[in-house]
């Protein structure tokens, strides 16, 4: 079975509605394309045919930003005065195209002005006062802050302190408190009347260029639209703009390091798209940050050196190669340590390793997230015993309201909702962990299901032609806030299928309806081949249309997002915590542990029934019925005969446990050993009250002391009155493995073998033929 990952949400099943017909009669586009952009918020034949017509009309006035003259007039008294200028960036790809935005126009306006990137793992984010004191030491007598600075406080005071002014421009969230800049150009600074707050840092930088050139510098729109692709801000309004036209520049693009680049990354200019940004040219530029110094990225773009452009290129290329062989490796790690026993049952993961390259850890949590669907910290442990790096979130849940609220357990710590940086003391990282599930049940994480994602329509293979993909193609750039439209394909065969790449790891098929064929690739899925093989007619695949070339010769393809295989009668969704959520459909709800059925009989709704089985079913189910299997039999001969007797048309199989006990395993002869000697020399102890000291003093898992405890009552080497233990004086000797409670652990655990262990697939079928 191949359940989806995400929750489907088809718009308008009926496609399209009388609204979008009307308006793509209106506005002149096809009807697809008025029905997506109806779903987006364009219900107007302006407001359609404005997203559709991207125009440099639609740039706002740069002098509505906040600070924005009072900034550009102490940068043009710095020109007029041949004061020393620095550009203070960030090291990332958003950073480094802002940084050389300003570089670029003050260059031109005849500027004395130099550019300073810091370095991630010796100056950290944003400014520093080291730095800063460094830049002021060496000359420099203003600083302009790009992509950084709101939360400068205490570098820009030293700067002011110095007599030397900082003009900030940023688009990051601002703080409580702000700095004493000399001034802050921000889109969404408080009360300022600025039309659109979406800017990237590079797109914040542009507009400082607009306004000291007093008109559109288009010879900048390149590096524009890669910061604004790179740091996925909203593609819409401004920014929709900036990138529409910086991909036609980039497709023509005459700086040397930017062909050189492309070139390396085997990107043609032709085929150039948002993409190609986002995952090409983006990822190289990061890389120099992540591993090394970012400074030479800067030099990447703006140098007109052909040799000197072709030689940091190829460096840029041998970081980025270097990046993703540590990806790799790391990420292979920190997933073997996410299924773990001690990570697997958690919704919430800390992964730690040592001598883990602190500059991926962002790119691994993401991978980790991707794969388990959980949030992810993922943190390098170092050598003096700090914990540090970063985490990555999925939409149902806060990570940053998460951690916030743990603060004295870590050193350094900040975020959003999404992405996280934080140190912890290596000690600390268990408590973190436990406060994490807290917050996970707090924020009812295993409640949430699937994440939505809005799908466009559901369409047939025939459907699919280069006229549906040009007109899709005019909703493009696709990004933030602006999505490629997603399409289903529910009632296709898939034929050719077979597992790709170089070690297997993604999935080819075509789409097969009537005389109709298209193809379909999905990264990362190549495991699904044998499970898609076994029932072709029952998959449905949810994904976006694109141009594939190859060799020079175009083909429509779906780039699959997800895939299901039709509802099977039997449903696999074992667990080891039980949720509302999960007892909301009729059915019959079977237990087999009186504590569970007393727990949660009385919540069912009113189209359930409860049962709880004690070796017989009396009752007959209707035609038609589904049986949820609530929690986990102690014998698998329990869970067949239930389903032969009651013959179930639909199965769904929660099988709840909420502790392993294969992974607890048996108590050991030394464990068995302290209990004997402690019953031995001690009387009237009150294990009805404290049992957890007992389980602490002995050193033995509190669950484990429980049950030998009952071995030992059940074999007569001790007594239990009310609570009171103690030792009998010369037991009668017996084999504790003849106790009742000895041999009910062992069929327990080789029930959880049958049931728990055992892959879904198999389990799926073997509980399909009881039915």
């Amino acid at each position: 079975m191949i359940a989806a990952q995400y929750q489907w949400n088809i718009k308008n099943v009926d496609q399209p509605s009388a609204e979008a017909q009307a308006l793509a009669k209106t506005a002149e586009i096809s009807p697809i394309v008025a029905q997506i952009l109806w779903n987006r918020g364009y219900q107007t034949s302006d407001t359609a045919h404005a997203f559709l017509n991207p125009g440099p009309e639609q740039l706002h006035d740069p002098s509505l930003l906040h600070d924005m003259q009072k900034g550009v007039d102490r940068i043009e008294d710095a020109i007029g005065s041949d004061q020393q200028i620095t550009i203070y960036g960030d090291y990332d790809a958003d950073g480094v195209t802002s940084t050389s935005i300003l570089y670029e126009t003050l260059n031109e306006m005849g500027a004395k002005v130099n550019t300073y990137i810091p370095n991630r793992f010796t100056d950290g984010y944003g400014p520093n006062v080291a730095a800063f004191k460094k830049l002021i030491a060496a000359g420099t007598q203003l600083i302009v802050t790009v992509d950084n600075g709101v939360a400068g406080n205490e570098a820009i005071a030293a700067a002011n302190e110095a007599g030397v002014d900082v003009v900030v421009t940023d688009h990051h969230e601002l703080p409580q408190e702000l700095p004493a800049a000399y001034a802050i150009i921000h889109p969404r600074y408080p009360g300022a009347e600025y039309p659109f707050g979406g800017l990237s840092g590079a797109g914040v930088a542009f507009k400082v260029a607009q306004a000291l050139r007093e008109e559109i510098p288009q010879d900048v729109l390149d590096l524009a639209a890669i910061g604004t692709v790179a740091d996925l801000v909203p593609l819409v309004d401004e920014n929709r703009v900036l990138v529409y036209f910086g991909l036609q520049l980039l497709k023509q693009d005459e700086r040397p390091g930017l062909q050189a680049l492309m070139a390396g990354a085997g990107i043609k200019p032709e085929e150039l798209t948002e993409q190609s940004i986002g995952f090409g040219i983006a990822p190289r530029l990061n890389a120099l940050g992540r591993l090394e110094d970012a400074s030479p990225a800067v030099e990447l773009l703006t140098t007109l050196d052909d040799a000197r452009a072709k030689e940091l290129a190829q460096q840029t290329e041998e970081k980025n190669r270097k990046r993703q062989e540590l990806v790799q490796q790391i990420s292979q790690a920190a997933l073997a340590q996410a299924e773990d026993a001690d990570h697997r049952n958690r919704a919430a993961l800390i992964i730690s390793g040592h001598d883990w390259h602190e500059g991926v850890l962002g790119i691994v949590a993401s991978k980790v997230v991707e794969t388990t669907g959980k949030p992810a910290l993922v943190l390098n442990v170092n050598e003096d015993g700090r914990a540090k790096g970063s985490g990555r979130s999925v939409a149902a849940f806060n990570l940053f309201e998460a951690l916030d609220g743990h603060r004295d357990l870590m050193t350094a710590f900040g975020g959003h909702h999404m992405a996280v940086g934080l140190t912890v003391p290596s000690e600390q990282l268990g408590a973190l962990a436990d406060a994490l599930d807290q917050e996970a049940a707090n924020q009812k994480l295993t409640e949430s299901g699937p994440a939505e994602v809005p799908v466009a329509a559901s369409l047939e293979v025939g459907t699919v032609t280069p006229k549906l993909y040009q007109e899709l193609a005019q909703l493009a750039p696709f990004g933030t806030d602006n999505s490629q439209p997603l399409f289903a394909f529910e009632t296709a065969t898939l034929t050719q299928i077979k597992a790709i790449g170089k070690d297997k790891s993604h999935l080819k098929f075509q789409l097969q309806e009537g005389n109709h064929q298209l193809d379909a690739i999905q990264f990362g899925a190549g495991k699904n081949v044998a499970a898609l093989s076994a029932e072709p007619d029952s998959a449905a695949v949810l994904g976006a249309i694109e141009d594939n070339v190859w060799q020079g010769r175009h083909s429509l393809q779906v780039m699959v997002k997800d895939l299901r295989l039709a509802d099977n009668p039997v449903k696999v969704e074992r667990t080891n915590q039980l949720h509302q959520k999960m007892f909301q459909q009729p059915g019959t709800y079977v237990f087999f542990h009186n504590n569970v059925f007393r727990q949660l009989a009385n919540q069912l709704p009113e189209t359930a029934t409860a049962l709880l089985y004690d070796g017989s079913v009396a009752e007959k189910l209707p035609a038609n019925s589904t049986v949820f299997i609530v929690d986990c039999p102690d014998a698998t001969t329990d869970l067949e005969t239930v389903l032969k007797q009651l013959q179930p048309t639909q199965i769904t199989a929660y099988l709840y446990k909420k502790e392993s006990l294969s992974q607890l395993g048996m108590p050991t002869r030394s464990q068995y050993a302290k209990l004997f000697k402690f019953v031995a020399t001690h009387q009237q102890v009150d294990v009805g009250h404290q049992l957890a000291q007992l389980a602490t003093f002995l050193q033995i898992p509190r669950t484990q002391l429980v049950f030998m405890i009952q071995v030992f009552f059940e074999c007569g080497f001790i007594a239990i009155d009310h609570g009171i233990m103690n030792g009998v004086a010369n037991p009668e000797h017996k084999d504790l493995t003849a106790a009742p409670s000895y041999q009910l652990r062992q069929q327990q655990m080789q029930t959880e073998q049958d049931l728990l262990a055992c892959p879904a697939a198999a389990l799926t079928k073997r509980l399909a033929s009881l039915i």
